[in-house]
């Protein structure tokens, strides 16, 4: 489901883990360069680096979940659109959730320092630090960003996946496929719309849409999960 592109690099993560970074990263930077009209290049670097911390926290929290459950980690992988930890096998349910579920605690997390880092700096005496107040706070609103978006119930987002998983527990596997399934295809088709005005209003610019023919096939019960 997911086509990163060829691999530029790769290194040893925080956990040990393999990290590769994918060439459509390059196409990220250069369209928040034409949105910038090519005229601010240390907020460009700012966004990115900022990106690229969150993303790959994110994908370090599955990986741990993955390691401290005896699950190996094969890679993490960053790209233009995201990034995602690869694990070498599955695992039970409830395994898959814990796996899950952490990636968007970390955000959860990282929004939770970083607002109050912000606020012990604003709130304080003045004393130089304004700059680094703001780029905290605008950390903070970026990894609250990603932990709503990555918990939307869409494939292949964590949302996606949990609200999938959680179905199961419930109903039978079948049941629960072309029910996640329906209200992913729905999210899906009002993905472009919502993609455009967030735009409009707010600037963002998303390089990820959920696959409506997956969502389709899962509403009629024939995908592969």
């Amino acid at each position: 489901m997911f086509h990163p592109g060829p691999t530029v690099f790769s290194f040893k993560g925080l956990l040990g883990e393999r990290v590769d970074i994918a060439q459509s990263l390059a196409a990220l930077a250069l369209i928040l360069l034409v949105l910038s009209g090519f005229s601010n290049f240390l907020w460009v670097a700012t966004i990115l680096a900022m990106l690229l911390v969150s993303i790959y926290l994110h994908e370090l929290g599955h990986a741990w979940a993955c390691e401290v459950q005896g699950i190996p980690v094969r890679r993490i992988v960053l790209f233009g659109g995201g990034g995602f930890c690869e694990h070498k096998r599955s695992g039970s349910r409830g395994q898959l959730e814990f796996i899950t579920i952490m990636g968007p605690l970390v955000n959860l997390a990282l929004w939770a320092i970083a607002s109050l880092g912000a606020w012990l700096i604003w709130s304080g005496p003045q004393s130089g630090l304004d700059i680094v107040g703001s780029y905290l706070t605008l950390f903070a609103r970026l990894n609250l960003a990603l932990f709503i978006f990555n918990l939307l119930p869409v494939h292949p987002l964590d949302g996606g996946k949990l609200f999938h998983l959680l179905l199961t527990r419930a109903l039978p596997r079948g049941l629960a496929m072309r029910i996640a399934g329906a209200v992913g295809l729905v999210v899906s088709v009002l993905w472009w719309p919502a993609l455009f005005l967030v735009y409009i209003n707010y600037g963002w610019l998303l390089l990820f849409a959920p696959p409506i023919m997956y969502h389709y096939h899962m509403a009629r019960g024939e995908a592969r999960i």
